[in-house]
């Protein structure tokens, strides 16, 4: 029934038990040895927990003598569970099932829905859109493309929280969902889109999961003989399952209790799905003689690295990481003035990273939105960077690679043999015939670019195939390219990767920039609630954990160039930030390196800097971002502009304040400022308000001499020069402490 391999077989195939558990740290080994029935694994990121899986299943399988065919590990993506069967055989335990809950639901539905229903199964349909349409049309609705989205999520949310439409309005209310569309018209909308299926003989995803659990759930036959075959259960990233999934579970395992959990509740980021860290969290209460245990030791990332992932969730309950990798340097901080310059500064110091050895692949560029990849595509392509972009058109669909699989097997069935020796240079051969040299790079960026690319990490499969198994030829390779398109474990591409943090989950790479962190991005605007802000700190959480090594983290003042300078960095930030004295954290901030307010003592590296190591002035490429500035202070802009300056009844270093003027003025002085600074560049400068709002300790708060209406400029005005203000009065402020005026900033930044 299992067909796995007899106990002699494994005996011979299989290292000892012991052998298993001794390579393992102390709470590894307490999770893959504890006895079978239920534990629960809260293991941390980086903590090694497919390894303490796959060891738990060996463990299970060599020395228990429970068949590997009697085992089901279920995992999120096709990706993870296409791992656990590979680190598993690579053990000498083949034969477990290690699927995707989709994945092994629909197997089951082939095999027992014709006895069920006396009919073939619907056929499943992978995307819901096609009918949302049809659905919306006979409602006379009209949604847009981003609208169309919105609705679908909104009906995968209610499906997967087990929300029929009846009861959608009353739930989405409960559950704080908000749409743009009313939530009566959703309900509507949902139901027309179940009637359309129906109609259409189909169903989707989440009906493929429903189907199994009522089917086990209604059919006593059917239940007995799912839970004989599977009689021990895993789960990975349990945290992320919704109340769908854990109906299915709960069918597969019925009465039984061999079930092992693994998860870790400060990478939730699925929420918005219906996903919960509930069942997780409440497992010991359901199961109270299960077994908990926690991984605790970082093996991925710097002490650095762990030690600001840790005080990132400081308050939330979970795991603290140890980290158990050497050290390295501080993570950076880059402030920037507008988008474009901060695109611009990760760009160069991405091509200073790979010229320093680290390979494109190695490197990561993480943002919140899929709208935020365009100016990194942007930059680091006129770079002359390969990147690919995560979450985009996948690899075997890409109409390159398809090409080549088709010259791969037509080549396979052909009597050619005139080709060169050597697995890895037959398929450098047949590549030829798509214009692909191993020997010439692409020249190009973008497209042209990415395709060499692609075609370049087939011919790196084929080259390692031949390494692991020398007698490896063409057949071999065609049958594991197959093997890879069906479970969609793509190959690694030599390029930056450009990701959304979601789509970032359960990897991990040398070098990550995550970028765009400023308020309204991340947290997104829309997150209002304390479960959603609690939910994008854990997003930030996850961006942070996927670094290795370096870890640079930037954000924007300004949306467009010359554009006002309004943004603030994300409140996530606030308590890990370099602390400049007086100034607060990373006070005019770039390229600062640091462990942070509660970590070691971060360094500074200054706004002229153009050099740099990591660690040692900030990140290569420079501590600075973007293009070089010069900063004017008051003394500068005194001398051009005397409503700026000290006047006769005033000490030196008595500074002035603009804030109670009408705010078209205000902002005429800080042009005027910008203007007399900048010369025929004023158009590019930056003036930043807040660095004006200082007071006269004196008490006077006037402004000075001489005064007067200042007027546009016009051709009797010399480049560089502008007209007086006109006096006005200013709100009284509070008295200025001695050391606020010790460490005020400069008034204007410019831009050159």
């Amino acid at each position: 029934m299992s067909g796995s391999p007899g106990p002699a077989a494994r005996a011979a195939a299989s290292p000892a038990a012991g052998d298993l558990l001794a390579e393992l740290d102390p709470e590894q080994r307490a999770a893959a040895g504890a006895p079978l029935g239920p534990v629960c694994i809260l293991a941390g990121a980086g903590t090694g927990k497919t390894r303490t899986i796959t060891h738990r299943i060996a463990h299970m399988v060599v020395d228990r003598g429970v068949g590997s065919g009697q085992i089901l590990a279920v995992s999120f993506t096709t990706r993870a569970a296409g791992e656990l069967r590979g680190r598993l055989r690579a053990m000498g335990v083949p034969g477990v099932q290690a699927r995707t809950f989709h994945s092994a639901a629909l197997r089951q539905l082939q095999h027992f829905w014709p006895a069920v229903a006396g009919g073939p199964l619907p056929r499943p349909e992978s995307s819901k859109i096609p009918n949302m349409m049809r659905a919306a049309g006979r409602l006379r609705l009209r949604p847009d493309r981003a609208e169309l989205r919105d609705l679908t999520a909104e009906v995968e949310w209610a499906k997967a929280t087990l929300v029929a439409p009846a009861d959608y309005a009353r739930m989405a209310a409960a559950s704080g969902r908000e749409t743009a569309t009313p939530a009566e018209t959703v309900a509507r909308l949902y139901a027309a889109y179940e009637e359309v299926k129906r109609e259409a003989g189909v169903v989707d995803m989440e009906d493929l999961l429903l189907l199994t659990a009522a089917m086990i759930e209604e059919h006593g036959w059917v239940a007995t003989e799912v839970r004989s075959r599977y009689r021990h259960l895993v789960v990975d990233e349990y945290q992320d399952v919704n109340a769908l999934q854990q109906r299915v579970l709960e069918a597969w395992l019925g009465e039984r209790d061999s079930l092992c959990v693994v998860g870790d509740p400060h990478q939730t980021i699925y929420s918005f799905a219906g996903a919960t860290p509930h069942y997780l969290l409440d497992f010991p209460r359901r199961h109270p003689d299960a077994a908990v245990v926690r991984l605790v030791r970082d093996y991925r990332s710097t002490p650095q690295v762990v030690g600001l992932a840790n005080r990132l969730v400081q308050a939330a309950p979970g795991t603290r990481l140890i980290a158990a990798a050497p050290d390295g340097p501080p993570p950076v901080w880059l402030e920037c003035d507008s988008e474009a310059d901060e695109a611009a500064a990760v760009a160069s110091r991405i091509r200073t990273l790979i010229a320093r050895g680290t390979p494109a692949s190695r490197i990561a560029v993480l943002y919140r939105i899929n709208a935020q990849s365009e100016a990194y595509e942007a930059e680091i392509g006129a770079a002359g960077i390969a990147y690919l972009v995560r979450g985009g058109e996948k690899f075997f669909a890409r109409t390159e690679v398809v090409a080549a699989l088709r010259l791969l097997r037509a080549a396979l069935r052909s009597a050619d043999t005139d080709r060169p020796e050597g697995l890895a240079d037959t398929v450098a051969d047949i590549l030829g015939a798509l214009n692909w040299r191993a020997d010439r790079p692409s020249a190009g960026s973008g497209a042209e670019r990415e395709q060499w690319e692609n075609l370049a990490a087939l011919h790196r499969l084929a080259a390692d195939l031949a390494a692991r198994t020398p007698q490896a030829g063409l057949a071999e390779f065609v049958a594991e390219l197959g093997d890879r398109v069906t479970h969609e474990h793509q190959p690694t591409v030599e390029g930056v990767t450009l990701s959304t943090l979601h789509a970032a989950k359960g990897l991990e790479w040398d070098a990550v920039f995550l970028v765009g962190l400023a308020d309204g991005t991340l947290p997104l605007v829309h997150a209002k609630t304390a479960e959603q802000i609690a939910e994008e700190r854990r997003l930030l959480y996850v961006g942070v954990t996927r670094a290795r090594t370096h870890l640079v983290l930037s954000w924007a003042l300004a949306r467009a160039d010359g554009g006002r300078r309004s943004r603030r960095p994300s409140r996530f930030l606030d308590d890990l930030r370099p602390v400049r004295r007086g100034l607060g954290p990373a006070a005019g901030g770039r390229g600062h390196s640091g462990a942070g307010r509660h970590g070691g003592a971060g360094r500074h590296t200054g706004a002229r800097s153009r050099g740099g190591a990591w660690g040692h002035g900030g990140a290569p490429g420079g501590g600075g971002c973007g293009r070089r500035r010069r900063r004017a202070g008051p003394r500068a802009l005194g001398g051009a502009l005397p409503g700026l300056r000290a006047g006769p009844d005033r000490r030196p270093g008595q500074g002035r304040t603009l804030r109670g003027l009408p705010r078209r003025r205000r902002r005429r002085a800080v042009r005027a400022a910008a203007g007399v600074a900048g010369g025929d560049r004023a158009g590019t400068a930056h003036a930043r308000l807040r660095d004006l709002h200082r007071c006269d300790p004196a008490g006077d708060r006037r402004m000075p001499a001489p005064l007067g209406r200042r007027a546009r400029p016009d051709s009797r005005d010399r480049p560089g020069q502008a007209r007086p203000l006109r006096a006005g009065r200013v709100r009284p402020r509070r008295r200025a402490h001695p050391a606020d005026r010790a460490h005020t900033r400069p008034l204007v930044t410019i831009c050159v």
